[in-house]
């Protein structure tokens, strides 16, 4: 079992940038594929990013392609998401999530078998 504990969250106006980290209990954190999603008031929780075991392919929604970024640092056993031009439609508790069982967890949120907290994000128009 791993415990995932994310940071970086925070209000920021239209346009700018942030850092989400996503701390793991685990020293082997290459053999996690892992993903970000995201969850506002009164919607279903939306895939943002994943990547796979080892960090060799990544995945984005439509929505944050060529805006949002992940990665991970195995040595820190931390993955991160930054998140660039940010817009209100960012809004939203970001969630990390890690899948134990398959090279590349996807989009489906099913997949993941562990999750943070999350931390939350708003962007101001």
């Amino acid at each position: 079992q791993v415990q995932l504990a994310e940071s970086g969250g925070g209000l920021v106006q239209a346009g700018g940038s942030l850092r989400l980290s996503c701390a793991a209990s685990t020293r082997t954190l290459g053999n996690y594929a892992m993903g970000w999603f995201r969850q506002a008031p009164g919607t279903e929780r939306e895939f943002v990013a994943g990547v796979s075991r080892g960090g060799g392919t990544s995945q984005y929604s439509s929505s944050v392609t060529g805006r949002f970024t992940i990665s991970t640092d195995n040595a820190k056993a931390t993955v991160y998401l930054l998140m660039n031009n940010l817009v209100p439609a960012d809004t939203a508790v970001y969630y990390c999530a890690a899948d134990p069982r398959r090279y590349f967890g996807g989009s489906d949120y099913t997949n993941y078998a562990y999750w943070g907290q999350g931390t939350q994000v708003t962007v101001s128009s």
